[in-house]
């Protein structure tokens, strides 16, 4: 009966969607001839929503905007209805082009976009907003058994009772341990042992049944699962397995047979590493196409500059340890490398990481080069072949690695990058590898496809303002 409600719900969110689709258009195109004029009839362009429609409901399923949204926030709502009206954007924007490109109008369609992403955020959050209320109101609600009275059960019925416009409300709770009967947790009653279980939840209006075990406690829980499925109840499990400082924690069905609890501190969110990847290539292109242009003057006072090659190829430390030969235009003379010895009790970095102000190995060219950050650009060619990626953590050297405690070896985890977040922090600035490893530390726990975007336009202002460079 749940299913078919939820189903029946499901339909009528896409209907109401379709409906807010057409009223965006239809708003559109009217804002259009009031801003501009000098539009063909309406009908000329509805063959666009026939395009836009499938579109907008694969996405919007994709995100799970068409699932149960009690426990997401305006938020997560929000950025979700973004994504929709990126990727779809561009989707039909191709499709459109492939069709029609001369016979529609690109001002109509961005102003559709807008008005689109405008209307179902206010449907959205609307909608969020107002069965939540509901919900705390008491109304449209799903009872919950806790199987469980110890504290990972307290705790579980805390969160839920935090979070009331969930509409999830507690019938009570059943004890597993094998001694006198509590009378009552968190305010409710303890409605039986976990024996008891089948008879509990037919004497009580029960739509789901939670077990929340302590993990030194093993029950069978196999026999409970066969008799609360015959009688239709949804059955789910906390699990109380490890608490592991700062590690995400995901629970995945392995080729759909072998449930798998992970634990990871970078993200593995496959769709916006790919965008990641997508990012990086595209970054790539334009950075070797702009090195192509800058190439033969670069050459040519490097050459003129002092004796050498063109380029400095240094073997540093990638993601999860994986060594590769990084490339970048020579800023030094050619026997820095052996000079650097000498030269490490002037080190001004505390850690393992080497910086003097006024390097004496750096050439004449080179200190413009490393002040514009022109240095850096083969390193696009590292990005293109995805040993590197336009924003990370700085790579090491394996020598700079050998001197690491075991907690900063965690900014090796990902790939490195040409510029991150500790570059736009004033980089000149900073004289504690640790604090740079926070820095590092905080972008891998708090990674997004955004925050990407965000450095990328910090480290263009950086670099024009010529902001912190070595």
């Amino acid at each position: 009966m749940l299913k078919q409600q939820s189903d029946f719900l499901q339909k009528i969110g896409i209907c109401f969607d379709l409906v807010v689709i057409f009223l965006a258009f239809s708003i559109a195109y009217l804002l259009r001839i009031w801003v501009v004029g000098g539009l063909p009839p309406f009908l000329d362009f509805i063959w666009i929503l026939v395009l836009v429609a499938p579109v907008w409901y694969v996405l919007l399923n994709r995100y799970g905007l068409y699932s149960s949204i009690r426990r997401t926030t305006i938020f997560d709502i929000i950025t979700r209805i973004i994504n929709v009206h990126i990727f779809g954007g561009v989707i039909v924007a191709a499709l459109i082009y492939l069709l029609e490109k001369d016979k529609y109008s690109r001002s109509l369609y961005l102003t559709f976009l807008v008005c689109s992403f405008i209307l179902l955020t206010l449907e959205k959050v609307g909608l969020r907003l107002s069965l939540g209320f509901l919900r705390s109101k008491g109304f449209n609600t799903r009872n919950l058994l806790i199987v469980g009275t110890r504290e990972k059960a307290r705790s579980f019925h805390r969160l839920l009772k935090e979070h009331s416009d969930w509409g999830l409300s507690v019938l009570g709770f059943v004890q597993v341990v094998d001694e006198p009967l509590v009378s009552e947790v968190e305010g409710h009653q303890v409605l039986g042992y976990v024996k008891d279980l089948l008879e509990v939840s037919k004497n009580h209006p029960v739509d789901e049944v939670v077990f929340c075990l302590p993990k030194d406690y093993i029950v069978d829980a196999e026999e409970h699962l066969k008799d609360l499925e015959e009688l239709g109840i949804t059955v789910r499990m906390v699990l109380d397995f490890y608490d592991i400082y700062r590690s995400k924690r995901e629970l995945s069905i392995f080729h759909d047979e072998i449930p798998i609890l992970t634990f990871h501190t970078r993200s593995l969110d496959t769709q916006q590493l790919f965008f990641k990847r997508v990012l990086d290539i595209c970054g790539a292109l334009v950075g070797l196409g702009v090195l192509a242009v800058m190439f033969p003057f670069i050459t040519w006072a490097i050459k003129r500059d002092s004796p050498g090659p063109i380029f400095f190829g240094q073997e540093r430390v990638g993601a999860s340890g994986r060594i590769f030969k990084c490339w970048k235009f020579r800023s030094m003379y050619i026997d820095a490398e052996e000079r650097k010895k000498e030269l490490m009790a002037q080190n001004e970095m505390k850690g393992a990481i080497f910086k003097i102000k006024n390097d004496p190995r750096i050439t004449r060219v080179g200190a413009f080069l490393r002040k514009t950050s022109l240095d850096e650009f083969p390193q696009f060619w590292n990005v293109l072949k995805g040993e590197m990626s336009l924003v990370g953590t700085r790579p090491p050297t394996p020598g700079e690695v050998e001197q690491y405690e075991n907690w900063h070896r965690r900014r090796i985890s990902i790939k490195p990058g040409i510029t991150g977040k500790w570059q736009v922090s004033g980089r000149n600035r900073i004289e504690d590898f640790d604090e740079i490893v926070h820095l590092d530390l905080d972008y891998i726990d708090s990674w997004n496809l955004w925050q990407d975007i965000r450095i990328l336009f910090k480290t263009v202002t950086v670099v024009f303002a010529r902001e912190g460079s070595c």
